[in-house]
């Protein structure tokens, strides 16, 4: 690292550039390795990590069966990133993208795949004619689950990247996103004075897709940053973040396929209800 840097004529990778997650980053796409994924019973499988963006999945199917669809069952199985397992051939097979999550929805005759968490989203919520909001509101509703998908990479990739995971702190680039993220805060807030949710009167896959990112952040689970970024300032948000995390469906679905952090939140797969109750990680080894 310099205090000024000029770009060469041509962009040449270096694989040692340094950062939290510097070894699973290339710049071509494709398997690295031949991998087997598990195929368990229910109509859905899932295979991702409990990052914001798996979250949001994990969330949706757990609302859908606490609402009554049955045929919501999945199987949730653990995509280790830093390992590279989202290289994986039969990974890469479902997402030529190799980001989590990646979806095979297996309930009809031929199976289908599904990537990208809206796309997910969006399959779901249509599948089950649930969490769409009104008719008359799909317009608003659609346009912030894009909202999220467009303006959260400035969250994670440029402020979480700079502030908490680049190899030494930089100050243009943090300043720079802390900036675009308070922004997004605010746009939010002023959304939500006037609103229950994101949309309007109605809980639905646009608040999913938005609260694992920015409820997470003023909730203080993303990057340490919340003193820094004065989150408590942003009351409309709080008061919205609080309100979704009480929601059992949601408490349920951070967990799943969750591998850091304390061990009673950590479900690393889930294949029936019943493991909430009996296979966290501190429940495993307490067993042992």
């Amino acid at each position: 690292m310099t205090d000024s840097y000029t770009p060469p004529k041509v962009w040449i990778w270096d694989s040692e550039n340094g950062g939290k997650f510097a070894s699973t980053n290339r710049p071509i796409a494709g398997a690295t390795h031949d991998k087997e994924l598990p195929v368990g019973e229910h109509p859905f499988q899932l295979y991702s990590l409990a990052t914001p963006n798996g979250q949001k999945v994990t969330i949706l199917l757990e609302e859908l069966l606490a609402a009554g669809h049955a045929g919501a069952e999945y199987d949730a199985w653990l995509i280790k990133i830093g390992d590279g397992d989202q290289f994986g051939s039969d990974f890469v097979d479902i997402n030529p993208n190799s980001k989590i999550p990646a979806l095979m929805d297996r309930s009809g005759d031929m199976p289908i795949r599904v990537f990208e968490s809206a796309a997910i989203l969006m399959h779901l919520a249509e599948k089950f004619d649930a969490f769409l909001g009104a008719p008359e509101n799909r317009a608003e509703m659609l346009s912030w689950l894009f909202w999220q998908m467009g303006s959260a990479p400035y969250l994670g990739g440029g402020f979480g990247h700079f502030y908490a995971y680049a190899p030494e702190p930089m100050e243009y680039p943090i300043n720079r996103f802390a900036m675009e993220t308070k922004r997004q805060l605010d746009v939010l807030d002023r959304q939500l004075a006037e609103r229950d949710f994101i949309s309007g009167p109605d809980y639905t896959i646009a608040d999913m897709a938005i609260w694992p990112w920015y409820g997470g952040l003023v909730l203080g689970r993303l990057y340490n940053a919340a003193e820094f970024l004065d989150v408590a300032s942003y009351t409309h948000v709080m008061r919205w973040a609080k309100a979704i995390d009480a929601r059992t469906p949601v408490q349920r679905g951070r967990i799943v396929n969750r591998a850091f952090g304390d061990p009673s939140e950590q479900l690393h797969e889930r294949h029936d209800a019943s493991d909430f109750d009996t296979k966290t990680q501190d429940k495993i080894a307490a067993a042992d």
